[in-house]
């Protein structure tokens, strides 16, 4: 069905916009800050979202900004890349910050959230929102009207078709693997112990369940993770064994199985995501030789999810070789882990800084279409998609942050990488500017990052006249 927008046409005479209305394509964590934003500077806004009608494969509600991989947003500690892109987002009034915060888990240093208690909340926010609609339709064309494009990286066969030829350019693939869950009631605490890292003296116990593997039991469950049956790829979709490139797709190497981990090197594991630094297992004193950590999945604290096990094994293999882990014998699989391809534009060549595309102003992308990866990027590039939007609509100039502001440098890297080089990209210190003098400490780096990222980020919100919550 075509989709038709009076535009904004403006009164010479006074100079006021009449937008009647905007829309935005995906209600997901891009589409729906995206629209909030957009709803907050005044216009009326068409929020289209094709579930429960067209399913991705992936979701499984009708929610909006419902997380279909882990529950954890990443650190909230401010000296950390995840931190500080939340803090900044925290300071540019953020929906999908605060409603994480509302519905936030016991996670350490990290901001979790009841998964279905978090997309329900941000549902129930946009559909009540007086300027914004919730369509439940399919989008197949591109809209004719000034509009954010956050369909994400499930957009529809119809809907890619229609961008590949807006774009005139391949998209790229890559593939993403989400963790099971298991029952908090099916682990053995006989065996499996609570613990935070590096949290020896909490009585409490710490906010992650910890199964602990000795040499021997770490060996047998990588030997029977390498030789476990894999669900076949549809031949467009084929691999390489190790993960590289073959053909279009690829693993994105953030997120990879943790069976293709292991078929690289046998501690790849045990270095990676079941490393057991700042570990004690209380059983026997000391540190095990591996871990595989289980975070708190619903606020209710009856489900918990295996941090950092993505997988693409059969159901029946992950149950076989998963209750080899030491606690999990009897585990109970409320979710099998799944594997599913994710689609992103090649923005440098497409997409300015901006996230304006460049053939067509009254057009912005958003979310990991645009190639950032993570929660809270896919939400802070919503949340600058709908400022920019409106700014440009009200003919005021559009937000380019400071390159030095972890908003900026992401979306510096997503519009200008190298084609050779271009993959997803998550918050991380690696992207900013350099600091004049770092200090030698990791925590003090992370701190003076973190201090000139928000002081240029206050002051450049200052200088655009952009209303911005500041901390003390």
């Amino acid at each position: 069905m075509p989709i038709f927008r009076l535009m904004v046409e403006l009164d010479r005479e006074n100079g006021v916009s009449k937008l009647i209305e905007v829309s935005v394509i995906g209600g997901g964590l891009a589409g729906s800050e995206a629209a909030w934003q957009l709803a907050n500077a005044g216009f009326r806004v068409s929020l289209y979202e094709m579930r429960p009608s067209v399913s991705t494969g992936a979701h499984e509600t009708d929610q909006l900004a419902e997380l279909i991989c882990s529950n954890s947003l990443g650190s909230n500690l401010t000296n950390r890349a995840g931190g500080l892109l939340k803090e900044e987002m925290r300071r540019l009034n953020s929906l999908i910050v605060d409603c994480a915060e509302t519905t936030s888990l016991p996670a350490g240093g990290a901001l979790a959230v009841d998964r279905v208690g978090f997309s329900r909340l941000v549902t129930r926010k946009i559909e009540g929102h007086p300027g914004i609609r919730v369509v439940r339709q399919e989008v197949k064309e591109i809209p004719q009207g000034p509009a954010v494009i956050a369909t994400g990286p499930l957009t529809s066969p119809a809907f890619a078709e229609a961008l590949s030829q807006l774009t005139g350019r391949e998209f790229l693939f890559f593939f993403d693997a989400i963790a099971p869950i298991v029952t908090r009631g099916s682990i053995d605490m006989r065996i499996a112990f609570r613990s935070s890292r590096y949290d020896f003296e909490n009585e409490s116990g710490g906010d992650y369940i910890n199964c602990p593997f000795d040499r021997e039991q770490y060996l047998a469950f990588v030997s029977e993770l390498c030789r476990a049956e894999r669900i076949k790829l549809r031949s467009f979709e084929e691999l390489a064994e190790d993960g590289a490139k073959a053909g279009r797709g690829h693993f994105f190497e953030g997120c990879l199985p943790v069976e293709v981990l292991a078929r690289r090197d046998e501690h790849a594991l045990a270095f990676g995501p079941m490393r057991p630094v700042g570990l004690r297992d209380p059983n026997t004193g000391h540190r095990p030789y591996a871990i595989l950590q289980l975070r708190q999945d619903n606020l209710a604290d009856t489900l918990y999810n295996m941090v950092g096990f993505q997988t693409n094994l059969t159901f029946p293999e992950q149950k076989r070789v998963f209750q080899m882990i030491p606690g999990l014998e009897n585990a109970e699989f409320v979710r099998y882990g799944q594997m599913h391809r994710n689609t992103f534009i090649f923005s440098p060549a497409l997409l300015g800084a901006t996230l304006q595309f460049k053939r067509r102003s009254d057009l912005f992308f958003a979310g990991q279409i645009v190639g950032v990866e993570g929660y809270m990027g896919n939400a802070a590039s919503g949340l600058v998609a709908g400022l920019n939007l409106a700014r440009s609509l009200h003919n005021e100039p559009m937000l380019e942050f400071p390159p030095a502001t972890m908003i900026g440098a992401l979306l510096a890297y997503i519009s200008h990488a190298p084609e050779e080089d271009f993959q997803p990209m998550k918050a991380n210190f690696g992207i900013l500017p350099p600091l004049l003098a770092p200090p030698k400490s990791k925590k003090e780096r992370g701190a003076a990052y973190a201090e000139r990222a928000l002081r240029d980020l206050d002051e450049y919100c200052s200088s655009m006249n952009l209303s911005a919550r500041i901390q003390a």
